[in-house]
């Protein structure tokens, strides 16, 4: 590994003694030490300091991750839930060398009722010293990150389901329908990758009420909402599958990063599953990134605290090439997990030419979802082609009985 390193370090109640101890070892061998807590022996939840490490990992904010609990086991499990990270329970040099030369490991976890200073030292050493560097190696961890694209795109949809998607509908673009008709997806297939949304001012109960029961009908992915409809598409919708998405910060993004993340925490406590919020936009085209990355992290962790998906919306109308591709980046750093091209109240809506620059500045790290001007079965084929792994529509309903108008013709 590169030196000096950037560490992420944490520890719950009964590890922390060996991690204040642990830091001030790491920073005098020269490495940035960031301390995740715990910060007293009170006692505390494990899997908060986990997460707060794996994620400083996974987002690139931190070369390595360090977490010390009681056993370390744990703790490994937790990190090996965030997308990105290895993470490797080690009581004795030799694990912490073939974790890192054989798995590549990325987060070390430490059980302080296993090990002493000194064992602990020597570990850490061994683990900051080590590379995986041979073929058969790298491909093995290859291996373990094709695992994670495939199964770790989320509930409700796998990433092998949206692969096996784009692919029928790339191929029919590519030549094999019939001239003058639409590609076909099955509606179905179509159902999942569709967030049926409502944001209208005007809106009212019956709307909502609507707006849920069109989405029980045909299976969409999720309702999309403004706040104060959520407690009631969680009370319309239970017993679905459908959830529930909020926006925060909507429609222009210019709310303190502390507003959002209350605005997104009580979303979540009323019944949303997903938050789809809008990143500060002066500030990216101010060139302000860290305060753009304070903005979108403040939601990330509401989400994260509250188990729920967080998309950033660029409104990409509004930013040059340069500036999306900056946002896209600023997303993933700050551990979203999905990036989101509009919020339909701008001056223009998804184009397939953003939705492609933005598939390839995250993908497959990240989902894309295009919004804004999405009313037609085509519409919506066009940007999946594009690399869309999931649409915002008002028109869900007319896309897709027209989806299944084509799939009754039997086009494609």
């Amino acid at each position: 590994m590169k030196h000096p390193l950037r560490i992420a370090l944490g520890a719950d109640h009964g590890g922390f003694e060996l991690k204040q101890q642990l830091a001030g070892f790491l920073a005098s061998l020269g490495h940035a030490v960031t301390d995740c807590g715990t910060s007293s022996r009170e006692a505390v939840d494990y899997p908060q300091f986990a997460a707060k490490v794996a994620r400083l990992v996974a987002s690139g904010e931190c070369d390595v991750g360090i977490v010390v609990d009681g056993a370390g086991i744990g703790s490994a499990m937790v990190a090996n839930k965030i997308a990105g990270v290895r993470a490797a329970a080690c009581t004795s040099e030799a694990l912490a060398i073939n974790a890192r030369e054989h798995n590549d490991a990325n987060v070390l976890t430490l059980g302080a009722g296993h090990v002493d200073l000194a064992t602990a030292k020597v570990i850490v050493s061994a683990f900051l010293s080590t590379e995986c560097t041979e073929e058969r190696h790298r491909r093995r961890v290859q291996m373990i990150r094709d695992l994670e694209r495939e199964w770790g795109a989320g509930e409700g949809m796998s990433a092998a389901d949206l692969a096996r998607i784009v692919e029928r509908v790339t191929a029919l673009l590519g030549g094999t329908h019939r001239p003058g008709t639409t590609p076909v997806i099955a509606p179905g297939d179509l159902a999942k990758l569709i967030d049926h949304t409502l944001l209208k001012p005007e809106a009212t109960r019956a709307d909502i009420r609507r707006l849920c029961e069109e989405a029980r009908r045909y299976g969409f992915y999720s309702v999309c909402v403004n706040p104060a409809y959520v407690p009631q598409c969680r009370d319309e919708l239970r017993g679905s599958n459908v959830k529930v998405c909020c926006v925060v910060g909507f429609p222009l993004g210019a709310q303190p990063a502390e507003i959002k993340a209350l605005e997104a925490r009580r979303a979540i406590r009323e019944g949303a599953r997903e938050i789809d919020m809008v990143i500060n936009i002066g500030a990216l085209k101010s060139g302000d990134d860290a305060a753009v990355l304070k903005d979108i992290r403040s939601v990330v962790e509401a989400c994260r605290d509250g188990g729920a998906v967080c998309k950033v919306i660029l409104e990409t109308a509004l930013l040059s090439e340069e500036e999306k591709r900056r946002g896209c980046r600023l997303a993933m750093k700050a551990g979203a997990d999905f990036v989101k091209t509009s919020t339909g109240f701008s001056s223009g809506g998804a184009t397939v030419e953003d939705v492609r620059l933005m598939a390839g500045e995250v993908a497959p790290r990240l989902g894309v979802k295009a919004s804004g001007g999405i009313r037609t079965y085509a519409d919506v084929v066009r940007m999946i082609q594009a690399g869309a792994t999931r649409v915002g529509c008002s028109a869900s309903v007319k896309i897709m009985e027209e989806a299944l108008a084509a799939a009754a013709r039997g086009e494609g």
